[in-house]
């Protein structure tokens, strides 16, 4: 089949040049480390993905080991209060998981992922260090002082102290939160979606990348917690320093086997140029049928000059996407004015309008989610907070468990569960299905959402037994927790198992989905919004948290959550509202997954892909409308 797009080369041609099919082995678009046209047996592959595994465990390692011992740092050593301390922390997570769309937004549209990786794990490294450096010198820190001791006072950092603390602190945010969806994306980059194999070892990399970055996890809540814990804090910022060298080093030694997917330009140029073209002809009728509408792949151009000019913003082997009957307001962006001067402003592809259709359509999927992280919230915070007021010994020993530690459960369980997912259950459900990855993306993601919702079930129903136990020993009046209830800590394990098994299913599910539903020049923008979803998530918690106390007060009582004495406030009846809120979130997500309309696979490219023209509302086989 004969492409119609034009020869890059042929720009500046004086007439039209001869299009020419595109061979091959450039289906899949991408480039080796000095700019050559990869080969399939000697680029990628899970060969390639490893070493960006290697960076993703030892970044999680070394953020995660920073961000649940610095609340502590920044009350004990820092000397902030600790509303302040809980603020400062909540401010630096909330900001990481933010820039992951600037990070996703500089790789797609200048940089590459791999590019964006090293410069912003650079960026990380150096916030370390700085962290390192204020912790150990002690003219860059206030004087030693016990916070908790009210007859003394205790300086907070001022001037250069502040500067130092905050530039290393949000150094480390930039470089963590510009990397993480890069990780992921560059991952992916590494598998030929043109290729049905490939494909299929891609679903197994998505998995093992979470299971590295549940090893990497593991490993900070246990071992470097400890170290921060017995060496100070210099020593366990000095090490997240060294872990992320590791990183570096790991990412950089898999360099000659990268397939490295080419920069496309900016996505929020290509996406504002669909508007204001639409916007432009917004009292256009569009055509009944969709084949009259302007893409690359029509027959000799109608006019050369003006289809130079899209070319030039336009890659010649950009994966080209069919129409979807849906938001039809947009595909006036693609009306063909013959009067037109061939303003990319005025006038786009069809491939360009799908690509703000799909952002549009993933949205509500990416909404759905933010509920599931807002138990996250929960269990981070007032589940350590549970388990504190618990016998924290580990059977009869004389080995107490650290509350926050418990956060490492559901990892153990994870580090067991995610190989045995990929080697039995994917190939067991393949087999029944038919499909590569076992089940849908869109299903696996409804699985984790619903399982979530037992998470809060069973908080509720352990929160109803601690408070019993606490009213039966007399214990509901303890003062800040002197006496441990006889209750131990490992009650509260089920509501971090149960969840550890939904974010299995959710998490792996919603970054497998957003990297195979991107488009061309979008993974890791796309890949991004699976971490905005935890930024809402915990941001919706503090809201959800404050309604809730202000619904729920009295004029001599408080709402539930407002007393410091957890055995006086009603942290249960929030539990139970939340399993609620989630249970009604699952359901209005079967809404919208059934709604949703799947990007298919890029197993055609510009050279071929369009020997026909095939609306996607029409045919199933190749876009399935539900994610059945």
């Amino acid at each position: 089949m004969e492409s119609h797009a034009l020869d890059m080369a042929a720009f500046d041609d004086p007439a039209p040049a001869v299009s020419k099919p595109l061979p091959d082995d450039r289906k899949f678009t991408s480039v080796d480390w000095k700019g050559r046209a990869t080969l399939h047996d000697r680029h990628g592959g899970m060969r390639a993905a490893v070493f960006v595994m290697g960076l993703q465990a030892f970044e999680i390692m070394a953020i995660a080991a920073v961000g649940n011992n610095l609340i502590t740092y920044v009350f004990n050593d820092m000397h902030y209060s600790l509303p302040k301390s809980a603020n400062i922390v909540t401010n630096f997570v909330g900001t990481i998981f933010l820039l992951s769309i600037l990070g996703g937004f500089l790789a797609d549209s200048y940089l590459g992922s791999f590019l964006t990786i090293i410069v912003f794990g650079l960026i990380e490294l150096t916030g370390y260090i700085i962290m390192a450096v204020q912790a150990h010198v002690p003219r860059l820190k206030p004087e030693s002082c016990n916070i908790m001791k009210s007859e003394e006072t205790c300086k907070q950092p001022q001037g250069v102290q502040a500067f130092f603390l905050f530039l290393g602190l949000y150094l480390v945010a930039l470089g963590s939160g510009c990397l993480k969806p890069n990780m992921i994306a560059h991952g992916g980059d590494q598998f030929d979606a043109n290729d049905a194999k490939d494909r299929r070892k891609m679903s197994t990399y998505f998995n093992f990348a979470y299971l590295s970055f549940c090893i990497g996890e593991l490993i900070a809540l246990t071992f470097l917690v400890w170290i921060q814990s017995r060496c100070g804090m210099d020593v366990g910022f000095a090490v997240s320093a060294s872990v992320m060298v590791l990183g570096l080093v790991s990412i950089t030694t898999g360099t000659p086997f990268y397939r490295n997917r080419l920069p496309q330009g900016s996505v929020l140029t290509r996406f504002a140029q669909v508007l204001v073209a639409a916007a432009h002809k917004r009292r256009l009728r569009c055509p009944s049928d969709p084949g009259m509408l302007h893409e690359l792949r029509d027959s000799y151009p109608y006019n050369y000059h003006m289809e130079k000019s899209i070319l030039k913003n336009t890659q010649p082997d950009r994966q080209l996407l069919f129409h979807t009957d849906q938001f039809r307001f947009l595909d006036r962006a693609a009306i063909v004015d013959q009067n037109e001067d061939g303003s990319p402003w005025k006038l786009c592809t069809v491939t360009q309008v799908e690509q703000v259709k799909l952002v549009i359509r993933v949205i509500p999927i990416f909404a759905c989610t933010i509920v599931m992280n807002c138990i996250l919230a929960q269990l981070q915070t007032f589940s350590v907070q549970q388990g504190s007021t618990m016998d924290n010994r580990l059977g009869r020993s004389s080995f107490h468990v650290p509350p926050a530690s418990l956060q490492a459960i559901p990892y153990i369980m994870l580090v067991i569960l995610v190989p045995l997912y990929d080697a039995v259950f994917v190939p067991f459900l393949r087999g029944i299905t038919g499909k590569e990855t076992g089940i849908s993306q869109l299903q696996r993601i409804g699985i984790g959402l619903f399982i979530s919702t037992f998470s809060m079930v069973t908080a509720a129903l352990v929160e109803a037994k601690r408070k019993r136990v606490a009213r039966d020993t007399e214990l509901m009046e303890n003062p800040d927790n002197l006496m441990s209830l006889p209750l131990t800590i490992f009650w509260v394990a089920p509501q971090f198992l149960v969840f550890g098994l939904s974010e299995m299913f959710t998490a792996v599910g919603l970054i497998e989905f957003f990297y195979s539903q991107s488009p061309a020049g979008m993974q890791s923008l796309l890949t991004a919004l699976t971490y905005c979803s935890y930024s809402f998530g915990f941001y919706l918690s503090g809201v959800l948290v404050s309604i809730v106390n202000k619904v729920t007060s009295t004029g001599s009582h408080g709402g539930w959550l407002s007393d410091n004495n957890l055995n006086k406030d009603q942290l249960d009846l929030f539990y139970w509202l939340l399993a609620v809120l989630s249970f009604i979130n699952f359901l209005n997500y079967i809404f919208w997954s059934r709604w949703y309309k799947y990007n298919p696979p890029a197993t055609q490219t510009s050279a071929d892909c369009y020997s026909s023209k095939v609306n996607a509302s029409t045919s199933p086989d190749v876009f399935p409308i539900t994610g059945n």
